[in-house]
């Protein structure tokens, strides 16, 4: 009896022994974390050599994907000479195919284990030798011509099926790089900036090579080609160009391969299997920034698509600027490639938001170039076209990671997420891609376009000026409207911040050891 009270006073005496007024110096623990942050970031701090050697991997698809905007077209109908309707089949039918494969690499990425080389980095090299096969095969001239709108068809198909399972890991890689959104950031900056420098230099090899089967003397020769009526020298140049192109994918990736390292998925631990993509597609549809920057940019990148599509058409047959088209071409990609940095200072300086005003300063020009289509006017379009197609380039995947961390502090998920977003971000864009595109094309066909004629009717010649200039800019203002209405996504504070870099920390200590 007395062992319990004599019990009694040592807890009441063990009450100041435990001494939770001694363990109240413990919180001084955030003392020693403040400096944390800055360890953090310097831990976070992407290196020179791997932000360029990151942007470098992505060059061959940009590339390949410039030449088929600029060209792809046009070469359909003048020198394979496909009927327009079969050519709006082929480009309809590819888009559809990439966006079809986007989920389809997703799921099968998300579910993908880690390896050595990493878990999305594998699928990355993986891709690329069939990639340069089937982009060499699209440009090749096949021997017979009844059957050649199927073998376009197919290839084009394979092209953006394997693109888009290049083409998810690669921009996935981006939230795997380093938990600092600042640095992924500027990671993206530098993967546009040398995706566009490649896009450059590769658009003008293409227009460089091929630039001879559409000289004005195709016209002098014959006064109405037909059918059959293919320049001698146009198959070897557009196989060479492709060849050019296709050598791309190795080098670059081998940069990629050499320069970044992938780090474990800051998600969840190694061990865990992760969500389903299909129970992780439903919840980033219904996430609302998520799913205002899809729509949003849904009818912006469709715009682009379109104006890039049309420029070398509505200048071959809509204008006498013809002689002018490569060097427009190279005008629009070098003014891109000069204004990403500075677009890349004022979203820094000014915020995404208010950058995307910098999309409509196209639009009075493209209706300008449409009423009055003489040489400096084109020049002067084509200058302002590359600074608003490289802020709406760059504006969404640096928008991405942003909603991307706002999901992640509000949702509990499994490894892989950021795959499931990017991949259905690209699944939406290309779809509307592909309506814009074959709608469009479509078009061409009831106005009576003919395939490998030098001189087009009336009807055509209005139809070009609409596309090239009514359509993109109807586009561009929908979506900054849709983007502007409520609130945008939205920059995690520097506490949520904090709070998603320490959790990425530690899991990526959970995931090495």
């Amino acid at each position: 009896m007395e062992a319990a009270p004599g019990g009694s006073p040592r807890p009441a005496a063990q009450a100041p022994a435990s001494q939770p007024e001694p363990r109240a110096p413990e919180p001084r623990a955030p003392e020693p974390r403040a400096p944390e942050p800055r360890s953090d970031r310097r831990a976070g701090r992407l290196s020179f050599c791997t932000k360029v050697c990151y942007g470098i991997g992505g060059v061959p698809n940009q590339v390949a994907s410039s030449a088929t905007a600029f060209y792809l077209q046009l070469f359909l109908l003048d020198v394979a000479q496909i009927p327009a309707a079969q050519v709006s089949l082929v480009l309809l039918g590819g888009k559809v195919s990439g966006a079809a494969a986007d989920p389809v690499a997703g799921f099968l990425i998300s579910r993908s284990r880690r390896t050595g080389s990493g878990r999305l980095m594998p699928w990355v090299l993986g891709c690329m030798p069939f990639i340069a096969l089937a982009y060499f095969f699209l440009w090749y001239l096949p021997p017979f011509t009844n059957l050649r709108g199927l073998w376009y068809m197919a290839f084009y198909c394979l092209f953006q099926a394997v693109s888009t399972f290049f083409q998810v890991p690669y921009t996935a890689l981006t939230m795997l790089l380093t938990p600092s959104p600042r640095e992924r950031d500027s990671a993206t900056a530098y993967r546009m900036t040398l995706e566009m420098a490649g896009t450059l230099l590769g658009a003008a090899a293409h227009g460089l090579i091929v630039a001879g089967a559409h000289g004005p003397h195709r016209c002098e020769d014959a006064e109405f080609p037909g059918p059959g009526a293919v320049p001698p020298n146009a198959t070897c140049l557009y196989s060479i160009a492709a060849a050019v192109v296709a050598v791309t994918y190795p080098v670059c990736s081998g940069f990629l391969c050499l320069g970044v390292k992938e780090r474990p998925d800051p998600s969840a631990p190694a061990s865990s299997r992760g969500m389903s993509f299909l129970a992780g597609l439903g919840l980033t549809v219904r996430h609302p920034p998520y799913l205002k920057l899809v729509i949003c940019f849904l009818f912006i990148s469709a715009a682009v698509q379109v104006e890039q599509s049309y420029l070398v058409l509505f200048c071959t047959h809509a204008s006498e600027l013809h002689d002018h088209v490569q060097s427009l071409v190279l005008t629009i990609l070098v003014s891109a490639v000069l204004s990403t940095p500075l677009w890349e200072w004022f979203l820094q300086r000014f915020g995404k938001r208010v950058s995307a005003f910098g999309i409509t300063v196209m639009v009075p020009f493209v209706i300008l170039l449409a009423a009055v289509p003489t040489a400096p006017v084109a020049y002067v379009v084509a200058f302002v076209s590359g600074v608003s197609i490289a802020v709406s380039l760059l504006l969404p995947w640096s928008m991405l990671p942003d909603v991307v961390d706002d999901f992640q502090l509000q949702h509990q998920h499994g490894p892989g997420i950021e795959t499931i977003f990017y991949s259905s971000y690209v699944f939406f864009t290309k779809l509307s891609g592909a309506g814009a595109l074959g709608i469009s094309t479509l078009s061409l066909e009831f106005a009576g376009y003919k395939a490998g004629a030098c001189q087009q009717a009336e009807q055509v010649v209005v139809t070009l000026k609409v596309l090239i200039g009514a359509v993109p800019t109807c586009m561009i203002l929908t979506g900054l409207c849709i983007l502007m209405v409520g609130p945008g996504p939205k920059v995690p504070s520097q506490d949520a911040a904090r709070q998603l870099s320490l959790r990425r920390r530690t899991s990526y200590s959970l995931a090495a050891s």
